[in-house]
């Protein structure tokens, strides 16, 4: 009789348990999948390839981080298949969402006049999504004294994604359009050699300002220009009277956004609107980006365009009234919160009030001309909307519109907040001059 044969033969299954004990545990693929999952959730602005690879892998490397965080505390194993079954689970659900995703963001590119996102798109989204992913997690496991140690590797994957995701986004982005560095010669104009205000005072957004449609009257104060607010606001009245504003017959009374931005679609669109007829008159009261302004002093908006309106309306008063020009507040975005701000604490209101892009929940919208994107994070974003749907009723809708989702629109709205203004005239935080408009609902 022939003898057994060696014992290294094994069972049939052996080898694809071998394999499955090299996959990952059931909890960091669960974590990953539904963290990418969020991240491809419908969005209101097409997101560039590169920037949705940062943003996927970094979600999934700080989830995969947290499972390892998670996993010390947990003693027991799943076996196996386990594993294996959740792998393939979780491969086929991501398919599933980079499908849906990339429907989406063709629709939304469709509605923008943008071109779809083709097969490469989504090659450089999961191959640069991976590379974030995989870079994160070895650089976890590089110093040799951490190796046994899961929460320190978690950490360092952590922070690493967040670093090499910051990179990857940021690197795309170009610089901005120069600014006007030779003062006007329109004796209307604010800087002008004419002016009670110089030129260099009036900052860089001042000077653009300034520079904009030549068909209306254009006063700008910076913040080098007087050195409080209510000087600031006596100066502009004066300067606004100086280059005949109040002889116009409307006098639009601008609360610009945080870093003292005028939109140049606004101003195209009030001197349209009156046919040239018109002043607009501004201050600074901040050079912080808006968002900034918005969280640590939101109060000096409506402080200064409480001082402003005042001033004007008090100079106005005081003319004959059949020469008095009418009286219109406009603000877009932190203008908007300022503008409204001043408006309920005065007691003889505008002619119009016309907001554009107004931050959700900040603004009194009613009897207010009110224009606003649907495609708008600003007009999304609040901290209720974690757990509430937006009020979109004075929205316009400009492209599909997301479901609401808990927590998942909160993030999406988050994440395109820092692109808003990189969206096609009418869409996002970018308004045309159809935002200069006295109707009322």
């Amino acid at each position: 009789m022939d003898a057994p044969m060696s014992g290294r033969a094994t069972s049939p299954g052996a080898g694809f348990d071998v394999l499955a004990r090299r996959c990952p545990r059931v909890a960091a693929t669960v974590a990953v999948t539904v963290a990418v999952w969020v991240s491809l959730a419908p969005s209101l602005l097409p997101r560039p390839a590169l920037a949705q690879a940062a943003v996927s892998g970094c979600a999934a490397a700080a989830a995969a981080g947290a499972a390892g965080l998670c996993r010390r505390r947990n003693a027991g194993s799943a076996r196996p298949v386990a594993r294996a079954v959740a792998l393939l689970a979780a491969a086929v659900a991501l398919g599933w969402t980079v499908l849906a995703a990339a429907q989406w963001q063709d629709g939304l590119r469709a509605a923008m006049g943008r071109p779809p996102t083709g097969t490469g798109h989504w090659i450089v989204v999961c191959v640069c999504s991976s590379c974030i992913l995989g870079a994160t997690r070895v650089l976890g496991r590089v110093p040799e004294a951490w190796r046994r140690r899961a929460d320190v590797r978690a950490g360092v994957a952590t922070a690493a994604a967040v670093t090499l995701g910051a990179v990857v986004a940021v690197a795309p982005v170009g610089a901005g359009p120069a600014y006007p560095d030779t003062a006007p010669v329109a004796a209307t104009a604010a800087g002008s050699p004419s002016s009670l205000v110089a030129w260099q005072s009036l900052g860089d957004e001042g000077r653009r300002f300034v520079s904009a449609d030549a068909r209306a009257i254009r006063t700008y104060v910076g913040l080098g220009s007087a050195p409080d607010v209510r000087s600031r606001a006596a100066l502009a009245v004066r300067e606004l009277e100086r280059a005949g504003g109040f002889a116009r017959a409307h006098v639009v009374v601008v609360v610009p956004t945080g870093s003292g931005w005028v939109d140049p679609g606004a101003v195209r669109g009030f001197a349209a609107l009156f046919g040239g007829d018109v002043a607009l008159v501004a201050q600074q009261y901040s050079s912080a980006p808006s968002w900034v302004t918005f969280l640590f002093d939101r109060d000096a908006a409506a402080e200064s365009a409480r001082a402003l309106l005042t001033s004007v309306r008090s100079r106005i008063d005081a003319l004959d009234p059949v020469r008095r020009p009418q009286v219109h507040v406009y603000g877009q975005s932190l203008g908007a919160v300022g503008g409204s701000a001043a408006l309920a604490s005065t007691a003889t209101g505008p002619c119009a009030a016309i907001w554009a892009g107004p931050p959700a929940g900040a603004v009194r919208t009613d009897g207010a001309a009110v224009t606003a994107n649907t495609s708008d994070p600003v007009v999304w974003w609040r901290p209720s909307l974690l757990w509430s749907p937006p009020d979109l009723s004075r929205a316009r809708r400009d492209a599909p519109v997301p479901r609401w989702l808990p927590v998942v629109s909160f993030v999406q709205a988050t994440l395109d907040l820092p692109v808003a203004l990189d969206a096609p005239p009418g869409h996002g935080h970018r308004y045309g001059p159809d935002q200069a408009r006295c109707d009322r609902p």
